[in-house]
């Protein structure tokens, strides 16, 4: 079921909203990214990734979330860890509404013989070393937090 954007744009108001981000990696430990058309995290490289909608299991939502955002269905990985992704806008442009995520980390390799597709949130995709990520102004610091040290997420910077 969808809900109306003025119904949504309430709940963004009132609630955080809780997504699977995808640390998508190639055979030399490249990371995926996208770069954003939409709000928020607008005009920036970001990591693909969306929302869990109500009553959808994990797994189910994870699949959904792969295969709309990047057109793959997700290899074997591992949850790399829960994260408030907190930002200043909201997917509306509505003044005086800021969006809150608590997203879930999920890190797999890209399956082999895959091939991406982009959806018509991203103007395009692109391979990243992780320390040009963390070197870069265009990529969000909200996909950043993925490959930070960090005694919650058990990821250690180059790994």
């Amino acid at each position: 079921m969808n809900i109306e954007q003025r119904q949504f744009l309430e709940v963004v108001d009132r609630t955080p909203l809780v997504s699977i981000d995808l640390v998508i990696r190639n055979e030399k430990g490249q990371v995926l990214l996208g770069y954003r058309l939409n709000r928020p995290a607008q005009h920036a490289w970001f990591v693909p990734g969306g929302r869990i909608r109500k009553n959808e299991p994990l797994q189910e939502a994870l699949h959904r979330i792969a295969r709309n955002e990047v057109g793959i269905a997700p290899g074997p990985g591992r949850l790399i860890g829960a994260f408030d992704h907190l930002y200043p806008d909201n997917f509306a442009g509505e003044p005086g509404v800021s969006t809150h995520y608590v997203v879930l980390g999920y890190e797999f390799a890209l399956p082999a013989g895959a091939a991406l597709t982009m959806d018509d949130q991203h103007s395009a995709l692109r391979w990243w070393d992780v320390d040009a990520l963390l070197a870069s102004d265009e990529v969000h610091a909200n996909s950043k937090l993925y490959f930070r040290e960090s005694p919650g997420n058990g990821l250690r910077v180059g790994a």
